[in-house]
């Protein structure tokens, strides 16, 4: 049977950069070649970054990919890599020579994979299945393909297909079946999202049996905005062994050796199956390497990745060097001032603590234990001679006083960050942006908000690993003690916890988790077995919160249902759980206005 050396590169490229993108997979088939790689398979839309949202609509922006995807071609066969067959994903557009009802509208954008050889592109493949749910909303801005794509590599017929094409029964899968390929190459940008890991390998197991081949899987890693990519390539046999897998939440060159099939030959004209031969001839007998199967990193440490990859790359890739992080000496802003060092190291973090005169004096001591134990630079601002002076203008009273004290200190950290060229992140999380529970122009202002879709138990969990995973490297734990097993609270008023508004967290976490992630109605969470009371109150504060969450920054989704483009629902909507106890009263700025929370 003849041999092929497969090289999936995960990498990390950026929505728009095509030039740096193209530098990027440049790099890479080089470092593939020089392992001895005949076919190197690189993610979707690699050479644009991935999703290019409404820009795929810009005839502009398609014409800028085309020419990317040509002088990639060009430049590989300049550098001496033309003997390499290359596939990689692109931005292209219906062609203007299509067959009639091909794929759609003439010149319309679409989805698609380039086979580079020789200098030139020599085959492209257009996505069949366009997902249309959750964050993607690719069938607003792509035209689907409808033919198989086959090339030849090596005397092997090599099927490709891209990303949701793997995730809809028949299409592509079910073709590449039927067409005799010896392996499905399949490019993906698939995000992240807590145990995906085991539903993708799953379903690449499953199809490489329906397909009757193993599958290449190559997924992207990076973050982009509020999705984070994890990597995790496979290559998976006809009978599902896992014959390779790469590392999750780093760049990496993923490398296989496979015996397969001989290319075919199909009589006559195949409907809807374009067959491309590149390189008819097969590679001389070589002795096969053994394949890296790495596996998943647990759950805690999977999400830590992810968190830390997200912020890591939105600093980066939006100009920025440096953060600044208020640092309250509670769990939330202890965790997010943790990530940022771990993302792009202390000395490029700022910790700004903003007592008030409600701030107690262990609060204090713990930032500043935190920012020692940490190493990132610490500066204390007290904010009660600046909420004196508002208040001696503009007479505030009962909630309205309390927020005031977080939108001080939130024009405050805005300051700094305009005045020094900061990034600002904000510290809530998934828990407190369901509830409503932050101060509008407060606690809840940044550029990019890492635990966005944390919920507040998972907070105290990643606390205690990062606190682990420091001491099992002979390190100082980064969040204090103290911060983790004190009562949470935002110090608003005197002896003030979130308990004194708020169910306990895990109550609370399991009904936001039936109600925002299960969609789960009133009737179903009460035959689980929660409280009515409670119930109602939460469901109520979830539902006045929209117009909150609406104007909060960004943050990395690790869940199935994150707040943002997963869950969309109306600002002014006057639908109610039936028998729920919520009133329709307009929105309010909650933190204590409202029965549970505090603005």
């Amino acid at each position: 049977m003849p041999q092929l050396r497969v090289a999936m590169a995960q990498v990390d490229t950026t929505v728009g950069d095509l030039d740096g993108n193209v530098a990027v997979i440049l790099d890479w088939t080089r470092r593939a070649a020089q392992d001895g790689a005949h076919l190197v398979l690189f993610p979707e839309t690699a050479v644009t970054g991935y999703p290019v949202e409404d820009l795929a609509l810009r005839t502009s922006f398609v014409d800028a990919s085309r020419r990317a995807v040509g002088r990639l071609a060009r430049r590989l066969a300049d550098d001496g890599f033309g003997d390499v067959t290359v596939v990689v994903g692109y931005v292209d557009r219906v062609g203007e020579d299509a067959r009639p009802g091909a794929g759609g509208p003439r010149r319309l954008p679409q989805n698609c994979a380039a086979v580079l050889h020789g200098g030139r592109v020599v085959a492209r493949y257009a996505k069949h299945h366009l997902p249309n749910y959750g964050v993607f909303d690719e069938y607003r801005i792509f035209v689907p393909g409808d033919d198989l794509l086959v090339v030849r590599v090596r005397g092997v017929d090599v099927a490709v297909a891209i990303c949701e094409d793997l995730w809809q029964d028949g299409g592509p899968v079910q073709m590449a079946g039927d067409a005799g390929a010896g392996l499905l190459a399949v490019l993906n940008a698939s995000p992240y999202e807590r145990d995906k890991d085991d539903v993708r390998l799953e379903l690449v197991a499953r199809r490489a049996a329906e397909a009757g081949c193993p599958i290449a899987y190559v997924n992207a890693v990076g973050g982009q905005d509020e999705l984070v990519f994890d990597g995790d390539s496979l290559v998976v046999a006809a009978g599902g062994t896992v014959l390779a897998r790469g590392p999750q939440f780093r760049e990496a060159l993923v490398v296989t050796d496979l015996d397969l099939p001989a290319g075919v030959t199909t009589p006559g004209w195949e409907e809807h199956v374009q067959r491309v031969t590149v390189t008819a001839d097969a590679v001389p007998a070589y002795e096969p390497r053994a394949s890296e199967v790495l596996q998943p990193l647990p759950d805690v440490a999977e999400v830590h990745g992810a968190l830390v990859l997200g912020l890591r790359d939105y600093v980066r890739k939006n100009g920025f060097r440096s953060v600044v992080v208020a640092v309250s000496g509670g769990i939330d802003s202890a965790l997010v001032a943790s990530l940022a060092c771990d993302a792009i190291g202390p000395e490029n973090v700022l910790g700004i603590s903003l007592p008030s005169g409600y701030s107690s004096q262990h609060s204090r001591d713990d930032a500043e234990d935190l920012a020692n134990r940490c190493g990132f630079e610490y500066r204390q601002y007290p904010i009660a001679p600046m909420v004196e002076a508002f208040l001696g203008t503009v007479p505030l009273r009962g909630v309205a006083e309390e927020n005031l004290q977080a939108r001080v200190r939130g024009t405050t950290i805005m300051g700094i960050a305009n005045q020094e060229g900061h990034l600002t992140l904000a510290t809530s999380n998934k828990s407190e942006l369901a509830v409503g529970y932050s101060t509008l122009y407060g606690d809840s202002v940044g550029g990019y908000a890492p635990l966005k879709d944390v919920p507040k138990t998972l907070v105290w969990e990643l606390s205690r690993w990062r606190n682990a995973e420091a001491l099992s490297r002979g390190e100082r734990p980064p969040i204090p003690e103290n911060t983790i097993t004190k009562p949470p609270s935002a110090e608003l008023r005197p002896d003030q916890t979130d308990q004194d508004s708020l169910p306990p967290y895990e109550v609370l976490d399991a009904i936001l988790e039936d109600y925002v992630e299960g969609d789960r109605g009133r009737a179903e969470m009460l035959e689980a077995g929660f409280d009515a009371t409670v119930v109602d109150s939460v469901v109520t504060l979830v539902d006045r919160a929209e117009w909150k969450r609406r104007q909060f920054a960004p943050g990395p989704k690790i869940s199935y249902k994150a707040f943002g483009r997963d869950r969309r629902l109306p600002i002014t909507n006057r639908w109610r759980e039936p028998a729920a106890s919520a009133s329709l009263t307009p929105p309010v700025d909650v933190k204590t206005d409202s029965p549970l929370g505090q603005d």
